[in-house]
Protein backbone atom coordinates (compact mmCIF):
# COMPACT_ATOMS: atom_id res chain seq x y z
CA UNK A 1 0.00 0.00 0.00
CA UNK A 2 1.17 3.42 -0.55
CA UNK A 3 2.07 5.54 2.24
CA UNK A 4 3.86 8.61 1.32
CA UNK A 5 1.82 11.43 0.65
CA UNK A 6 0.50 12.50 -2.58
CA UNK A 7 0.36 16.14 -4.15
CA UNK A 8 -3.45 16.67 -5.00
CA UNK A 9 -3.65 16.16 -9.05
CA UNK A 10 -5.17 19.12 -10.89
CA UNK A 11 -7.85 18.29 -13.26
CA UNK A 12 -7.09 19.47 -16.62
CA UNK A 13 -9.84 18.73 -19.02
CA UNK A 14 -13.22 16.63 -19.01
CA UNK A 15 -14.27 14.58 -22.40
CA UNK A 16 -16.32 12.35 -23.58
CA UNK A 17 -15.36 8.67 -25.40
CA UNK A 18 -16.88 6.35 -27.19
CA UNK A 19 -15.86 3.35 -26.83
CA UNK A 20 -17.91 0.64 -28.45
CA UNK A 21 -21.28 0.88 -26.62
CA UNK A 22 -20.17 2.72 -23.88
CA UNK A 23 -19.73 6.43 -23.31
CA UNK A 24 -16.77 6.81 -20.91
CA UNK A 25 -16.27 10.54 -18.97
CA UNK A 26 -12.89 11.02 -19.28
CA UNK A 27 -10.80 13.14 -16.60
CA UNK A 28 -7.51 14.11 -17.79
CA UNK A 29 -5.39 14.91 -14.62
CA UNK A 30 -1.73 15.98 -13.62
CA UNK A 31 -1.22 12.40 -12.20
CA UNK A 32 0.64 8.81 -13.53
CA UNK A 33 -1.87 6.49 -13.19
CA UNK A 34 -5.09 5.73 -14.95
CA UNK A 35 -7.89 4.26 -12.59
CA UNK A 36 -11.47 3.19 -14.09
CA UNK A 37 -14.34 3.57 -11.89
CA UNK A 38 -17.98 2.99 -12.36
CA UNK A 39 -20.01 4.91 -10.62
CA UNK A 40 -23.40 4.41 -9.12
CA UNK A 41 -26.97 4.56 -9.07
CA UNK A 42 -26.73 4.48 -13.39
CA UNK A 43 -23.07 2.65 -13.35
CA UNK A 44 -21.76 5.18 -15.28
CA UNK A 45 -17.95 4.80 -16.78
CA UNK A 46 -15.26 7.29 -15.93
CA UNK A 47 -11.47 7.00 -16.15
CA UNK A 48 -9.21 9.41 -14.65
CA UNK A 49 -6.05 9.40 -17.24
CA UNK A 50 -2.47 11.61 -17.51
CA UNK A 51 -2.58 14.32 -19.27
CA UNK A 52 -0.87 12.87 -22.38
CA UNK A 53 -2.45 9.75 -22.32
CA UNK A 54 -3.71 9.05 -25.56
CA UNK A 55 -7.65 8.64 -26.05
CA UNK A 56 -6.82 4.95 -27.77
CA UNK A 57 -4.78 3.63 -24.99
CA UNK A 58 -7.70 4.98 -22.49
CA UNK A 59 -9.96 2.68 -24.94
CA UNK A 60 -7.77 -0.04 -24.57
CA UNK A 61 -7.47 0.11 -21.03
CA UNK A 62 -11.76 0.53 -20.70
CA UNK A 63 -12.24 -3.20 -23.23
CA UNK A 64 -9.29 -4.76 -21.27
CA UNK A 65 -11.36 -4.56 -18.18
CA UNK A 66 -15.04 -4.80 -20.01
CA UNK A 67 -16.20 -8.14 -18.28
CA UNK A 68 -15.35 -6.59 -15.26
CA UNK A 69 -17.56 -3.03 -15.90
CA UNK A 70 -20.36 -5.07 -16.83
CA UNK A 71 -20.31 -6.96 -13.42
CA UNK A 72 -20.47 -3.61 -11.99
CA UNK A 73 -23.16 -2.59 -13.49
CA UNK A 74 -25.23 -5.61 -12.92
CA UNK A 75 -24.09 -4.97 -8.78
CA UNK A 76 -25.03 -1.57 -8.82
CA UNK A 77 -28.68 -2.60 -11.01
CA UNK A 78 -29.43 -5.70 -8.57
CA UNK A 79 -28.19 -3.26 -5.87
CA UNK A 80 -31.38 -0.70 -6.59
CA UNK A 81 -33.89 -3.84 -6.68
CA UNK A 82 -32.60 -5.21 -3.50
CA UNK A 83 -32.43 -2.91 0.00
CA UNK A 84 -31.08 -5.49 2.80
CA UNK A 85 -32.98 -5.40 6.09
CA UNK A 86 -30.70 -7.77 7.87
CA UNK A 87 -27.65 -9.71 8.49
CA UNK A 88 -26.50 -12.75 9.37
CA UNK A 89 -22.90 -14.22 10.28
CA UNK A 90 -22.56 -17.89 10.90
CA UNK A 91 -19.43 -20.53 11.18
CA UNK A 92 -16.17 -19.57 11.86
CA UNK A 93 -13.31 -18.03 9.88
CA UNK A 94 -11.51 -20.05 7.54
CA UNK A 95 -8.08 -21.05 8.42
CA UNK A 96 -6.60 -20.17 4.53
CA UNK A 97 -8.90 -17.55 3.77
CA UNK A 98 -7.30 -14.80 2.22
CA UNK A 99 -7.74 -12.33 -1.00
CA UNK A 100 -4.28 -10.02 -3.00
CA UNK A 101 -2.23 -7.23 -2.74
CA UNK A 102 -5.22 -4.55 -4.37
CA UNK A 103 -4.19 -0.93 -2.48
CA UNK A 104 -5.97 -1.07 0.41
CA UNK A 105 -6.45 2.13 1.73
CA UNK A 106 -8.96 4.82 3.71
CA UNK A 107 -9.98 8.14 2.88
CA UNK A 108 -6.53 10.09 3.95
CA UNK A 109 -5.36 8.88 0.63
CA UNK A 110 -7.36 11.02 -1.32
CA UNK A 111 -8.31 8.29 -4.22
CA UNK A 112 -12.16 8.65 -5.14
CA UNK A 113 -14.27 5.19 -5.37
CA UNK A 114 -12.08 3.71 -7.87
CA UNK A 115 -11.64 0.45 -9.15
CA UNK A 116 -8.82 -0.31 -12.02
CA UNK A 117 -5.49 1.26 -11.92
CA UNK A 118 -2.69 1.26 -14.93
CA UNK A 119 0.65 2.95 -14.59
CA UNK A 120 1.00 5.71 -17.46
CA UNK A 121 5.10 3.82 -16.98
CA UNK A 122 4.32 0.39 -18.09
CA UNK A 123 2.07 -2.09 -19.93
CA UNK A 124 0.53 -3.21 -16.66
CA UNK A 125 -2.44 -2.87 -14.67
CA UNK A 126 -1.84 -2.05 -10.61
CA UNK A 127 -5.03 -3.04 -8.54
CA UNK A 128 -6.03 0.07 -6.95
CA UNK A 129 -9.26 -0.94 -4.39
CA UNK A 130 -11.76 -2.81 -6.08
CA UNK A 131 -14.56 -1.47 -4.66
CA UNK A 132 -17.78 0.67 -7.05
CA UNK A 133 -19.24 2.52 -4.40
CA UNK A 134 -22.95 2.34 -3.39
CA UNK A 135 -25.11 4.82 -1.38
CA UNK A 136 -28.29 5.32 -0.35
CA UNK A 137 -29.86 5.40 -3.63
CA UNK A 138 -28.41 2.00 -4.27
CA UNK A 139 -29.82 0.77 -1.57
CA UNK A 140 -27.75 1.32 1.50
CA UNK A 141 -26.95 3.99 4.17
CA UNK A 142 -25.46 3.26 7.47
CA UNK A 143 -27.71 3.49 10.53
CA UNK A 144 -26.51 3.46 14.21
CA UNK A 145 -27.49 -0.13 14.55
CA UNK A 146 -25.32 -1.31 11.70
CA UNK A 147 -22.73 0.17 12.70
CA UNK A 148 -22.90 -1.28 16.31
CA UNK A 149 -23.39 -4.52 14.73
CA UNK A 150 -20.28 -4.02 12.53
CA UNK A 151 -18.01 -3.10 15.43
CA UNK A 152 -19.51 -5.95 17.47
CA UNK A 153 -18.96 -8.29 14.87
CA UNK A 154 -15.26 -7.42 14.63
CA UNK A 155 -14.31 -7.34 18.18
CA UNK A 156 -15.64 -10.72 18.15
CA UNK A 157 -13.04 -11.85 15.78
CA UNK A 158 -10.22 -10.08 15.84
CA UNK A 159 -8.84 -11.49 19.55
CA UNK A 160 -8.47 -14.84 17.67
CA UNK A 161 -7.59 -13.38 14.43
CA UNK A 162 -4.60 -11.90 16.23
CA UNK A 163 -4.19 -14.75 18.60
CA UNK A 164 -3.90 -17.25 15.45
CA UNK A 165 -1.70 -14.61 13.13
CA UNK A 166 0.66 -12.93 15.15
CA UNK A 167 3.14 -16.04 16.01
CA UNK A 168 2.58 -16.81 12.08
CA UNK A 169 3.48 -13.44 11.01
CA UNK A 170 6.03 -12.70 13.92
CA UNK A 171 4.73 -9.03 14.26
CA UNK A 172 2.01 -7.76 16.02
CA UNK A 173 0.19 -4.02 15.35
CA UNK A 174 0.37 -1.42 18.13
CA UNK A 175 -2.77 -0.55 17.85
CA UNK A 176 -5.92 -1.28 15.26
CA UNK A 177 -8.47 1.09 14.53
CA UNK A 178 -12.17 0.69 13.20
CA UNK A 179 -13.07 3.34 10.87
CA UNK A 180 -16.09 4.27 7.97
CA UNK A 181 -13.62 4.51 4.70
CA UNK A 182 -14.81 5.06 1.19
CA UNK A 183 -12.00 3.80 -0.87
CA UNK A 184 -10.20 1.43 1.06
CA UNK A 185 -10.50 -2.24 3.07
CA UNK A 186 -7.67 -1.18 5.69
CA UNK A 187 -4.21 0.48 5.64
CA UNK A 188 -0.93 0.16 7.83
CA UNK A 189 1.39 2.95 9.27
CA UNK A 190 4.77 0.90 9.38
CA UNK A 191 6.79 2.88 11.29
CA UNK A 192 3.86 3.18 14.45
CA UNK A 193 2.38 -0.29 13.67
CA UNK A 194 -0.78 1.26 14.01
CA UNK A 195 -3.77 -0.72 11.65
CA UNK A 196 -6.78 0.74 10.41
CA UNK A 197 -9.84 -1.33 9.28
CA UNK A 198 -12.91 -0.54 6.97
CA UNK A 199 -15.77 -1.06 9.63
CA UNK A 200 -17.84 -2.30 6.53
CA UNK A 201 -15.53 -5.68 6.91
CA UNK A 202 -18.11 -6.50 10.11
CA UNK A 203 -20.79 -7.08 7.78
CA UNK A 204 -19.10 -9.04 5.34
CA UNK A 205 -17.77 -12.76 4.55
CA UNK A 206 -15.15 -13.15 8.04
CA UNK A 207 -12.74 -14.13 5.16
CA UNK A 208 -12.07 -10.68 4.12
CA UNK A 209 -11.57 -9.31 7.57
CA UNK A 210 -9.13 -12.15 7.88
CA UNK A 211 -7.29 -11.06 4.93
CA UNK A 212 -6.83 -7.46 4.98
CA UNK A 213 -5.55 -8.48 8.87
CA UNK A 214 -3.31 -10.54 7.68
CA UNK A 215 -2.56 -8.53 4.58
CA UNK A 216 -2.10 -5.10 6.58
CA UNK A 217 0.10 -7.34 9.15
CA UNK A 218 2.52 -8.11 6.28
CA UNK A 219 3.32 -4.69 5.38
CA UNK A 220 4.70 -4.85 9.48
CA UNK A 221 7.29 -6.59 7.38
CA UNK A 222 7.13 -5.14 3.67
CA UNK A 223 5.79 -1.64 3.11
CA UNK A 224 5.25 -2.51 -0.41
CA UNK A 225 3.90 -5.04 -2.95
CA UNK A 226 6.94 -6.05 -3.85
CA UNK A 227 8.65 -9.82 -3.70
CA UNK A 228 8.94 -9.87 0.05
CA UNK A 229 5.48 -9.00 0.23
CA UNK A 230 4.32 -11.56 -2.14
CA UNK A 231 6.80 -14.35 -0.67
CA UNK A 232 5.40 -13.16 2.51
CA UNK A 233 1.80 -13.61 1.55
CA UNK A 234 2.28 -16.73 -0.65
CA UNK A 235 3.63 -18.28 2.85
CA UNK A 236 0.77 -17.45 5.07
CA UNK A 237 -1.89 -17.45 2.93
CA UNK A 238 -1.77 -19.51 -0.24
CA UNK A 239 -4.71 -18.42 -1.63
CA UNK A 240 -4.23 -14.72 -1.14
CA UNK A 241 -4.61 -14.27 -5.08
CA UNK A 242 -7.94 -15.62 -5.73
CA UNK A 243 -9.89 -13.92 -2.44
CA UNK A 244 -8.42 -10.74 -3.47
CA UNK A 245 -10.42 -11.03 -6.53
CA UNK A 246 -13.59 -11.49 -4.61
CA UNK A 247 -12.89 -8.48 -2.36
CA UNK A 248 -12.42 -6.72 -5.31
CA UNK A 249 -15.68 -7.21 -6.69
CA UNK A 250 -17.42 -6.20 -3.53
CA UNK A 251 -18.95 -2.98 -2.74
CA UNK A 252 -18.11 -0.61 -0.28
CA UNK A 253 -21.37 1.14 1.21
CA UNK A 254 -22.11 4.94 2.16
Amino acid sequence: MPYRRRSKARTVSHTTLRVDDLDVAVTRKTMRNMYLRVKPPAGNVEVSAPVRMSDAKIAAFVRDRRNWIDVQRRRLQEAQRHIPTRFDYFGDVGTQAGLGDGAIADRDSGMGSVDRGADERGGGTRPVAGMVEENESAGFSWTDERKRLAQANIDAQLPGLLKRWEPVIGRKPTHITLRLMTSRWGSCTPATGRIRLNLQLGLMDPRFLEYVLVHEMTHLWASGHGAEFQRRMDRYLPNWRVLRRDLNREMVWR
